[in-house]
């Protein structure tokens, strides 16, 4: 039996939001863990608990149409339901007591769904089916076809390269960084060590795992902004090919080669990766593929794993940095794949690299990265939340509410272990089995990761023998 929760004009019985909170807690199994405020002004729920906005009727349609993740994110995103104060602490507060009392959503069976109609008559919310908003992804076509990709690619990555470049620092690199707890060692000017140190960490990390020398061949698939592809050609003096599918990325990518004199070391190639040209075989030192893997789709893997272990030369180094979901925990969800990532997919990092070996590579390194994402997730955020006002005005306030729902449920996915991200390490051995890797990891580790400020790194460097 639950107990009526008083509202902000004293307890009530009646009040909207005691009703909502009713209608909370007999899905919960247990007393209301955050306070309810409802479009009439009144309130339900612990008084020093994280406060939820339901502003309006449309935001219960929206649940009864599509109960769930799905629903509670269109809600959000509209601005139809809001969290006041830290919406991390308020996820993370239901998160924590859904997990812990494994709830029946009221939309969850038949019974459950009439009951959650029920009480939206009641409150006046039935009516047709809201449109879904206009940031939300609409696919077609067959799964991981090269149109549908090409379309789920240009969805997050085409927004525009200027969103991007009030996102990210200087890198542009969209994807975890490495994180030393000090600066000393790292390189990083002044003992500060910042969103920028981590990725050129990251990058400079990468490099050193491929032994990427001067003239060395690198095949950067999903090349992104073309931070490891501009970083491994200025400071390590490697021949890059680069490729991404997204239109904006490769035009970034291309604008930088030429600005910073990189067109004789530089290749950038707009394409599929399944369209990779077949004189390409076993031609490459290393091959790096940086957060891409996500987007290839569970069947296809397996194809694209030989594509990366056939591009390389025998003893040539594979690369793949790549989120996971925890074995019995879900990874993107609904929300991501509906306005983030279309048709990601994730899966625990023990599979991939089954399907790794399975291509014929040897693996021989994995380094979780998993709280170096809380930590760079969070840097993002916190850019999004101090400029805030240039964010809407560039892209208008619905997407900036997608951008700060994901990056705050992201990282709160990594901090609590239902998402990982993984650097892995592997080799094609020669035919008598030598690998041509050092006995320990040493010496990737032993200088610092980050070369010092103004560093020019090689503008030259000899051709590549191999």
């Amino acid at each position: 039996m639950t107990t009526t929760a008083p509202t902000r004009n004293g307890p009530s019985a009646t009040g909207t939001a005691a009703r909502l909170a009713a209608l909370v807690e007999g899905a919960l199994g247990v007393p209301l863990p955050v306070r309810l405020r409802a479009w009439d002004g009144s309130e339900a729920g612990p008084p020093d608990a994280p406060v939820v906005v339901v502003r309006s009727r449309r935001a219960l349609r929206r649940l009864l149409w599509q109960p769930g993740e799905l629903g509670l994110a269109q809600a959000y995103v509209t601005g139809e339901l809001d969290v006041e104060g830290d919406l991390g602490e308020g996820l993370r507060t239901m998160w924590r007591t859904t997990r812990a009392n494994r709830p029946a959503l009221p939309g969850g069976s038949a019974g459950g769904r009439l009951r959650l109609a029920g009480s939206a008559l009641s409150l006046g919310a039935v009516g047709p089916r809201p449109a879904p908003p206009a940031s939300q992804a609409r696919m077609r076509g067959r799964l991981h076809s090269r149109a549908r990709d090409r379309a789920a690619i240009s969805h997050h990555y085409d927004l525009s390269n200027d969103f991007y470049r009030l996102l990210l620092d200087e890198t542009m690199a969209y994807s975890c960084g490495y994180w030393t707890d000090t600066a000393e060692g790292t390189g990083a000017p002044d003992g500060v060590f910042g969103a920028a140190d981590a990725q050129r960490a990251k990058l400079e990390l990468i490099c050193r795992k491929l032994d990427l020398t001067p003239g060395a061949r690198l095949l950067d698939v999903g090349c992104g902004w073309g931070s490891l592809t501009l970083y491994a050609a200025e400071h390590r003096g490697a021949h890059v090919t680069a490729v991404t599918l997204a239109a904006e990325q490769a035009a970034h990518v291309r604008e930088q080669v030429a600005a910073r004199g990189l067109g004789d070391r530089v290749e950038v190639l707009r394409a599929d990766y399944r369209d990779l040209a077949d004189d390409g075989r076993g031609t490459y030192d290393a091959v790096a593929t940086v957060e891409m893997g996500e987007h290839v789709g569970d069947a296809e893997y397996p194809a694209f794993a030989a594509l990366l272990r056939d591009r390389v030369r025998p003893l040539g180094r594979v690369l793949v940095q790549q989120m996971s979901r925890g074995a019995n925990a879900p990874g993107g969800g609904a929300f991501i794949e509906a306005y983030i990532a279309p048709d990601m997919h994730m899966r625990p990092v023990g599979e991939t690299l089954g399907m790794l070996e399975g291509a014929g590579l040897e693996v021989r390194s994995v380094e979780s990265l998993r709280e170096h994402y809380v930590r760079t997730v969070a840097a993002w955020h916190r850019t999004l939340e101090d400029r805030w006002d240039e964010f809407v005005r560039l892209v208008g306030e619905e997407t900036a509410r997608v951008w700060r729902l994901y990056l705050v449920g992201g990282g709160l996915a990594f901090e609590e272990g239902r998402m990982g991200v993984d650097q892995i390490l592997s080799v094609r051995p020669a035919a008598d089995g030598r690998v041509g890797l050092p006995p320990t990891p040493g010496p990737w580790y032993a200088a610092p990761l980050v070369p010092p400020a103004g560093a020019p790194g090689p503008r030259r460097g000899p051709e590549s023998s191999s």
